[in-house]
């Protein structure tokens, strides 16, 4: 319940146009996204792996959000209009993390162990961001919009392109 209404806090902070928190609850369809992956990814750690995909395909089906019940999700996601952003099961996202449509954490095939991103905090996903293997985004870095990221990105920069490189230092 208290990860519930830090993820309502968070949307109501990042989203200038929400009115209400009966507005997120009734319309955003990020928050059911996050509070089903939370309650599919307790399902994934206490080994129901068939419940916990039901419960993420029924996510996707309801929001259009895919997030694999295996994936680690940081607190105060923000996932801003959400239609088709998928994380795969091996990704991890830190704190702090915002995420704008069509986003996708995804690995390079059929690799045993780790094959998804890992996202540190206070990271930003610009729009159709594409990033693939087993690589790392560092902490306060920036993913310009629709950015194909294939190496990994050190903390406090910025990088945009296909493939991604990076444009700006923030420090």
């Amino acid at each position: 319940m208290k990860r519930m209404r830090e993820d309502l806090k968070t949307i109501k902070q990042k989203d200038l146009s929400v009115k209400s928190t009966l507005e997120i609850i009734l319309t955003y369809p990020s928050f059911y996204a996050i509070l089903l992956h939370r309650l599919a990814h307790k399902l994934y750690l206490n080994h129901f792996y068939l419940l916990a995909r039901i419960l993420a395909n029924f996510s996707r089906f309801l929001t259009g959000i895919e997030i694999h019940p295996g994936a680690i999700i940081g607190r105060r996601l923000f996932i801003d209009h959400g239609m088709g952003v998928v994380v795969g099961e091996t990704a991890i996202i830190g704190d702090d993390v915002v995420m704008f449509h069509g986003v996708t954490l995804g690995g390079t095939g059929k690799d045993e162990g780790k094959r998804h991103p890992t996202i540190g905090n206070n990271v930003l996903l610009s729009a159709h961001v594409q990033v693939i293997g087993p690589i790392t985004i560092g902490n306060n870095t920036k993913i310009g919009a629709s950015a194909v990221v294939l190496k990994s990105m050190p903390a406090d920069v910025t990088a945009v392109g296909m493939p991604a490189e990076i444009v700006r230092w923030h420090k």
